[in-house]
């Protein structure tokens, strides 16, 4: 079995056994199937190569000038680029990082790496590719170098679905509306490490071509209808993202939201939670955006 490295949980679901709490998958991959039920063929293989490199994209050079650490504007009781909601505020997008070297000074980082011991710091932006293969300790740290937090359970719903506590998804209602939110297209594992899940390794789900064939990750804010009614995008779909929720009895952290591969199977939408991995876990399809509490105004 080559799933080491992972829950033990990982390895029951992918050999079809369920059981597992609130997930059901491998990042809300896996089925008792073994693997993404929407799909009856697996692609074809896809060579190596093409691999981003962050030294090269000039869109986060850009960033990383004027994005530094703007100054928060007293007046407002949220900093820029976040959404105020009654006491605290959250990050309009998915969150993006920066690498902060022994000065201080940012350079960029590619959201199709991992974090490989580097110290980084949570931006947020529109029209980015937002930050996966981060676990929620680095999640953490990240937004606590950019003077946020990770959000709670109740943050997150509450920005995703609007003060509808009946609501599943970010556009209102109960029912799911196909291509409103990017998600619903099946595990990116098989395009390139073929279809059989019990060959699939821990280092796999880490590499950096999953999040970049056409049609998958989105940009931040790309899915405009997948929009709160507080302005908050992408809380369905496209990165699964890590909650502020202490580790449990077992060790295992929570993310939320599902990613573009499912926002279906770990529950509807804005109720989607994933519990089967640790905090240090990441992958492909984890990613984060910030909280903060909201500052008293003068």
């Amino acid at each position: 079995m080559m799933v080491r490295g992972l829950h033990t949980c990982v390895a029951l679901l992918v050999a079809g056994t369920l059981g597992c709490n609130e997930s059901l998958g491998l990042a809300g991959e896996a089925t008792q199937k073994g693997e993404d039920a929407s799909m009856d063929a697996a692609p074809a293989p896809v060579e190596d190569g093409g691999i981003w490199d962050a030294s090269s994209d000039a869109t986060l050079d850009t960033l990383v000038e004027t994005d530094a650490l703007t100054p928060p504007d007293a007046s407002e009781p949220c900093p820029v680029g976040m959404v105020n909601i009654g006491a605290y505020c959250i990050d309009r997008y998915e969150a993006y990082v920066v690498e902060v070297d022994d000065a201080g000074v940012e350079h960029p980082h590619s959201p199709y790496d991992v974090i490989a011991g580097q110290s980084v710091r949570a931006k947020v932006a529109s029209g980015v590719a937002p930050q996966a293969y981060i676990s929620q300790i680095e999640a953490s740290k990240a937004c606590e170098a950019a003077g946020k937090r990770l959000c709670t359970k109740d943050e997150f719903q509450r920005a995703c679905r609007g003060d509808d506590a009946g609501a599943y998804y970010p556009y209102g209602g109960t029912v799911r509306k196909v291509g409103m939110c990017n998600e619903g297209k099946g595990s990116s594992m098989p395009r390139f490490f073929g279809s059989d899940a019990m060959l699939w390794t821990y280092a796999q789900f880490n590499d950096p071509r999953l999040n970049q064939w056409d049609g998958g990750l989105g940009k931040t804010g790309e899915y405009s209808r997948c929009v709160s009614p507080y302005g908050v995008y992408d809380c369905v779909g496209n990165l699964h993202e890590w909650g502020a929720d202490p580790a449990d009895t077992t060790g295992r952290g929570r993310f939320r939201g599902g990613f573009y591969g499912d926002a279906q199977l770990n529950g509807p939408g804005c109720l989607y939670v994933t519990s089967a991995h640790e905090l240090a876990y990441h992958d492909y399809s984890t990613g984060f955006r910030c909280c903060a509490s909201a500052r008293p105004l003068p």
